[in-house]
């Protein structure tokens, strides 16, 4: 999940899950395409991408069939790795290293108070470990 073109090849799938009949390495290929701009993404790091996501369990190729589908299940499963990534991790992991400096907001909302809290516990987490931010590592005024 922490390469570009793994998430771009879970979210072309997610696109194409709908698909009644399945879908083929081809139309992932151009979903990836179409999602990223990534011109050079080929049908071959398409179908690697898929026998990975098979092997995963996020993705059948049922019978004989050139052609891939998306379980409901697995559906599920790929559309909660990249809003927890994308919505959730990120913004936490980028709010760790800065310091909150000036005033507060006069009016929190139930998401603020939460960022918030995640964030102090996630400092508290980093400082249990070890592990340093760059601000911490600033000599004191």
């Amino acid at each position: 999940m922490n390469k570009p073109r793994v998430r771009a090849a879970l979210s072309a799938a997610l696109t194409l899950a709908p698909a009644p009949g399945g879908f083929t390495v081809a139309q992932h290929a151009a979903a990836v395409g179409r999602l990223t701009g990534m011109a050079g993404y080929t049908i071959r790091q398409s179908a690697y991408d898929l026998r990975k996501l098979r092997g995963k369990n996020l993705a059948v190729k049922p019978g004989n069939s050139r052609r891939y589908q998306i379980p409901p299940d697995a559906a599920r499963t790929i559309a909660a790795l990249l809003v927890l990534r994308d919505q959730v991790i990120a913004p936490i992991i980028a709010g760790v290293r800065s310091p909150r400096m000036g005033r507060k907001p006069a009016h929190w909302t139930a998401v603020d108070r939460d960022y918030e809290t995640l964030r102090i516990g996630m400092q508290t987490l980093f400082g249990h470990l070890g592990i340093t931010t760059r601000a911490s590592l600033a000599p004191a005024a």
